[in-house]
């Protein structure tokens, strides 16, 4: 946050973590923080104060914190991405979330969850998947994750026109994604080692597996 003056064109505005006071604040991939301001927000988290940049106010903050990482923490804190007195601050509560590929049970559901929030944001009609992409789907390895199925579905319903159903025929051939999905169908044994992503708190994010803390 800044108060007005700090510098040229600042105004007085409210930061995230003011933002949030009160209520929950998300940090997705907390790993791509750098080192220096994990340690600002250690500091923020031991004291419970925040202030804007130009001010000599104090704001006491009551938030939650919920992240996620990439990695398990162990991983995380071995190659320098996350400090380990943050860890011990946040990881209070972890929830560990497995890769998309290791519950296709919940293909369907997501599926139709993209479906209808795409379409009230593209103006689409699709209501399914044809049986062929949906047997596609549940072959593919989903390096990815949730994020790719989303990426996929969007670029197939910016193409469907007024169509009701999602055919093979509707995905980019730019990206050829049935090809693309077919080569890499196989790409991760079933038996291979799972990769871990953490989220501090109580939510799932989109890596492989997480964690979750509760602040």
């Amino acid at each position: 946050g800044t108060v007005k003056g700090a510098f040229t064109g600042a105004i007085d505005r409210p930061g995230l973590l003011e933002r949030a006071n009160g209520s929950t604040l998300f940090l997705d991939e907390l790993l791509s923080m750098p080192i220096t301001l994990q340690v600002k927000l250690l500091r923020v988290l031991q004291e419970k104060k925040v202030c804007r940049l130009g001010s000599e106010k104090e704001i006491e903050l009551d938030i939650k914190i919920i992240s996620s990482i990439s990695k398990t923490p162990r991983e995380a804190m071995n190659d320098n991405l996350l400090r380990v007195d943050l860890f011990y601050r946040l990881g209070v509560v972890l929830i560990r979330i497995p890769p998309l590929r290791q519950r296709l049970d919940d293909l369907s559901l997501l599926v139709q969850h993209f479906l209808d929030r795409l379409n009230d944001a593209l103006g689409t009609y699709v209501q399914s998947v044809s049986p062929e992409v949906m047997e596609l789907f549940v072959g593919y390895a989903w390096p990815g994750n949730i994020r790719e199925l989303e990426h996929l579905l969007e670029g197939a319903m910016n193409i469907v026109g007024h169509s009701e159903q999602i055919k093979l025929t509707h995905f980019s051939a730019a990206l050829d994604a049935r090809n693309y999905m077919r080569d890499n169908a196989s790409s991760v044994s079933k038996s291979e080692p799972e990769a871990v992503t953490h989220r501090p708190a109580t939510v799932e994010t989109s890596g492989d597996a997480l964690p979750a803390n509760l602040q």
